[in-house]
């Protein structure tokens, strides 16, 4: 990479346009740039940083994404930038870059802020002329970072010497040193691998652990199930043989539950037996007891039967005359059937003669009948009488419904008349609500046209009048924002002056004896400045700052919100015109009510057109009714003329047929009931004469049966009879004694309940309580049997979990184990790391002896081959080894500590580590070559021979087509080195003035 010129405009102290050309000042291979503490020598590194990574090292950037790079000499319309022109790998650049900038707008009050712009050009030696690359600020970024292969860090320590940084590299632990290095050379993968280890580690572990207290946790379940005589591991989870002892505790406990149940066994078969035997025992004595039960019962059912013998004796002759009976009781039906018969027809023919007329009470059968025969011959010589009067019926009906149909016809007639008459009133009045209706909708028609524009003009007016008021306190919050964002500027300025005239103090509160300064790079500091009463410190300044960005954003709001309501009033206006919004609203009200009544009115439009024609309608119809009324009544003339001839004919028919009677039907009547009467009576009186005859001969039949059975009378015969429910009660008394006694006999004639009658009584209580107690030995074995083997069960398959838990573990532990030695190695706590190294410290040290061997060639030349700088991974007091930098003294012949070197000697060292440094970042960055270099600082601490040979060393850089910049305010550099760029500070910013080789 070489610099070939650096366009500065507005940034940092410089507040004009300055430019740097580095080929001029790299022809010499060696320059110098110096001016005063303050002046913005430093500043120009920040710009060459800026332009290629968008940000300057450290602190400086500031806040506000770079806005504090700007100026605070620069002119308002001026804007930041700064440009770049570089050749690296192979390719001519140009890069442009423009910070956040404040500016005033263009049109209004107030400012506004413009966004970071950034611009990639290459030169085409082809065309020679450049062509653009990249507007983006990322494509951009990552567009260097690719091409000169280091970060932004790496970039400030390998192109931008930092003496203070290595010599407090020097000076540093193995920890502060592994810091800097880790950022160089990007270490964090390796740093990454020894967390992932770590966290590996303690994810297994946590695994293992779990695993384990699982497995005690069946342990516990174990022990619980064997009733406490299992003994537990005293080992926590994790830790090495608790599985083994788990398994172990396991295996005792189910050897002695195999034992226990053995014995268990053993025992229940013992109650088994005993059982067996009681319950025999128990089942003789019981039957011994049922037999004797048996024999004394039938004892007893012996002695209650003789008892009832006499009873059952006159039971066996009741049920003897019963059966006799039977043989009398079809006679004795018989004849009961008759007596009732007669008295049913006895009765009837009563009744009968009781409504006969009293000629006829008394007569016999054959004259009643007679009689009956002629009054239904007198009733049919009357049906012709009956047709005729039911036709006179039916003419009258139909002759009144003539006269109804007349009636109705008038009716229709005088009707249609007098709504014929009004016909034409109405015809016009529904012809006139036709014809407004129209009208109203024509006339709503138009009004809906002018109602919406009123309708946009009265709220356009009514938003108007808001944003009157709207519009006025805006602009109060606006112009109050704006005085808020001067005063905060104002108030951060102030801070920012009275910050910069106290910051030697600032500064002056870092030093320590020993370090070197930050600007001059000397040693001892016999004077620093003090902060006086009032200081402002950084965070002060920034709080200033952030203050003022907030008001002056609320200001921008406020401006925008303002321009926004008024340009809503203006178009609110455009629309509403002048006019007062109460004129609006009171023509828009007018035109409303307007249109709504002319709507009501068209809205009985069609009803009206609908009842008009329903109205012609309705008149047709009428005028069609009366003329067919006419008719209608024009024929029926004749026809009420024939029903009249016909109706005179029937009725002097009928008065010859009916004679004294109201009427034929009435005659009819009489003599229908006559007939039935007659008829009923003859027909009861013969049933009488034969139901009397039939009872006489059931007596002769009843009498004859009696005597045949063996009974004296008939009377005697029925009460011998048992009905069905005596019968059958008597039946089973009797079978229940003839049952009793077989049973009985049986009973007392069995061979072993007579036997067992002449032992003595049976001892059941006794026999009883030998088998209880069997039976409880018995349940009691067989619990205690099934408990050793629920325990047994349980042990088992409570060991064949914890087996299988302790093999799926395995591989986890063998894990937990490897990883854990990892991990251990990799972080230095391992005992097979005897130097407690890192993995991460183990890369930064072949790093650093690449580093120490590198800067041993040129500090070997900067001391007269009297100091070599080597590696060390000796441990430091209990720290950690492997990052240890030593320098060996070849005047003495030994090794020492690199912080016991001089200020001279600790500049030069550090000036050769830093270039070995650029050496081995560069080959890990790709081998890009950096053909620009700048140191900072330092020269001052050394004397003539030393600078001499230092200088020597810089020049033999040049040998390499190598530019070197010196960036110090030493007076002897000025005269030793003739290539120099000037930086020279005044009131109005600081301005740069180059001088060439020549």
């Amino acid at each position: 990479m070489r610099l070939h010129r650096l366009d500065i405009t507005a940034f940092g102290p410089f507040g004009a346009s300055q430019s740097v050309d580095f080929d001029d000042l790299s022809a010499a291979g060696l320059f110098l740039l110096h001016g005063p503490t303050g002046a913005g020598k430093t500043s120009v590194l920040d710009a060459v940083c800026y332009s290629l990574y968008g940000s300057v090292p450290g602190a400086r950037q500031g806040s506000g994404q770079g806005m504090t790079l700007r100026s605070d000499h620069a002119a308002p319309g001026t804007r930041t930038e700064v440009r770049l022109e570089l050749t690296v790998a192979g390719r001519r650049l140009e890069i442009t870059r423009q910070p956040p900038w404040e500016r005033l707008k263009l049109r209004g009050k107030g400012t506004t802020v413009d966004k970071a712009q950034t611009w990639l050009r290459e030169y085409d030696p082809t065309t020679r002329a450049w062509k653009d690359l990249s507007r983006s600020h990322q494509e951009i970024g990552e567009e260097i970072t690719q091409l000169l292969g280091m970060s932004r860090e790496q970039f400030c320590q390998v192109v931008l010497l930092p003496q203070g940084d290595f010599a407090r590299f020097l000076r540093a632990d193995a920890e502060a040193r592994g810091k800097l290095l880790g950022r160089l050379f990007d270490t964090r993968r390796f740093a990454e691998v020894e967390k992932r280890l770590a966290e590996r580690r303690r994810a297994t572990e946590a695994q293992v652990r779990e695993g384990d207290a699982a497995l005690l946790a069946d342990a516990h379940r174990m022990q619980q199930a064997a009733g406490g005589a299992m003994e537990l591991p005293e080992l926590a989870p994790g830790e090495p043989g608790l599985a083994e002892a788990v398994l172990e505790a396991a295996a005792v406990a189910r050897a002695t539950a195999r034992e226990l149940l053995t014995i268990a066994d053993r025992r229940l078969s013992a109650a088994e037996s005993a059982r067996a035997a009681t319950g025999r025992e128990l089942a003789d004595a019981r039957e011994l007891d049922r037999l004797q039960r048996r024999f004394a019962e039938a004892r007893e059912r012996a002695a209650r039967l003789a008892e009832r013998s006499d009873a059952h004796r006159a039971a066996q002759e009741r049920m003897e005359r019963a059966r006799k009976a039977e043989a009398v009781a079809p006679a004795l039906e018989l004849r009961d059937a008759a007596d009732s018969e007669h008295r049913r027809a006895a009765a009837a023919e009563a009744r009968a003669r009781a409504l006969l007329p009293q000629a006829l009470a008394d007569a016999g059968a054959a004259p009643l009948a007679a009689a009956a025969r002629r009054a239904a011959e007198e009733l049919g010589g009357l049906e012709s009488a009956r047709r005729a009067e039911r036709r006179l019926a039916a003419l009258v009906e139909e002759r009144a419904g003539l006269d109804r149909q007349e009636r109705a016809d008038e009716e229709v007639r005088q009707d249609a008349e007098t709504w014929l008459a009004d016909w034409e009133t109405v015809r016009t009045a529904l012809q006139s609500r036709v014809d407004s209706a129209q009208e109203a909708a024509t006339r709503a028609e138009q009004l809906a046209v002018q109602r919406d524009p009123a309708r946009r003009r009265l709220t356009a007016a009514r938003q108007r009048d808001r944003l009157a008021d709207d519009t006025e306190a805006a602009r109060q919050r606006a112009l109050a924002a704006a005085e808020d964002a001067v005063e905060a500027r104002a108030h951060w300025l102030d801070l920012k002056e009275q910050r910069l005239h106290g910051i030697a103090a600032e500064l002056a509160a870092n030093l320590t004896d020993g370090t070197p300064c930050a600007v001059c790079g000397a040693t001892r500091h016999p004077a620093p400045a003090r902060k006086t009463a009032g200081h402002v410190d950084r965070e002060a300044e920034e709080r200033a700052l952030t203050a003022y960005q907030t008001a002056d954003e609320l200001r921008a709001q406020a401006e925008r919100h303002l321009g926004a309501v008024r340009e809503a009033l203006a178009a609110a206006r455009a629309e509403a015109g002048d006019t007062p919004t109460a004129q609006l609203a009171e023509e828009a009200e007018e035109l409303e009510g307007a249109y709504t009544r002319a709507r009501a009115t068209a809205s009985g439009l069609h009803a009206a057109q609908e009842e008009l024609r329903r109205a012609e309608g309705e008149r047709e119809q009428r005028v069609a009714a009366q003329q067919q009324a006419a008719v209608r009544s024009a024929s029926r003339v004749a026809g009420r003329d024939r029903l009249e001839r016909e109706q005179a004919a029937l009725e002097e028919e009928l008065t010859r047929a009916r004679g004294a009677a109201e009427s034929v039907t009435a005659r009819a009547a009489q003599l229908e009931r006559r007939a039935a009467l007659l008829t009923d009576a003859a027909d009861t009186a013969r049933a009488a004469e034969d139901t009397a005859r039939r009872l006489k001969d059931a007596d002769a039949r009843l009498a004859d049966a009696a005597f045949r059975a063996g009974f004296d009378t008939p009377a005697d015969a029925a009460a011998a009879l048992l009905d069905d429910t005596a019968h059958r009660e008597l039946q089973r008394r009797l079978d229940a004694w003839q049952s009793e006694d077989a049973a009985v006999r049986a009973v007392l004639a069995e061979a072993d309940t007579a036997d067992a009658a002449r032992r003595p009584p049976a001892d059941l209580t006794t026999a009883e309580q030998a088998a209880a107690d069997a039976d409880r030995r018995l349940r009691e074995a067989s619990s205690a049997r099934d408990a050793a083997d629920r325990c047994r069960a349980e042990l088992d398959r409570l060991s064949a979990h914890a087996a299988t838990s302790v093999r799926r573990l395995a591989p986890l532990r063998e894990e937990h184990t490897r990883v854990a030695r990892l991990a251990s190695l990799a972080a230095g706590t391992s005992a097979d790391n005897e130097r407690r190294m890192r993995l991460e410290s183990y890369v930064l040290a072949a790093r650093l002896e690449q580093v120490a061997a590198a800067a041993t060639a040129r500090l070997l030349r900067m001391s007269s081959g009297r100091y070599t700088l080597v590696h060390s991974d000796d441990r430091s007091g209990r720290g950690r080894s492997g990052l240890g930098l030593h320098v060996v003294d070849a005047w003495t012949g030994r090794e020492r500590d690199t912080a016991t070197l001089s200020g001279g000697e600790t500049f030069f060292a550090s000036l050769a580590l830093a270039l070995g440094l650029a050496d081995v970042v560069t080959d890990e960055a790709g081998g890009v070559r950096l053909d620009t270099l700048f140191i900072d600082e330092g020269f001052g601490s050394l004397d003539d021979q030393t600078l001499d040979e230092v200088l020597d060393v810089l020049d033999a850089l040049r040998e390499r087509d190598r530019s070197v910049g010196i960036v110090s305010h030493v007076p002897d550099l000025r005269r030793r080195i003739h290539a120099q760029l000037e930086v020279v500070k005044g009131r109005s910013g600081s301005v740069l003035r180059q001088r060439g080789a020549g």
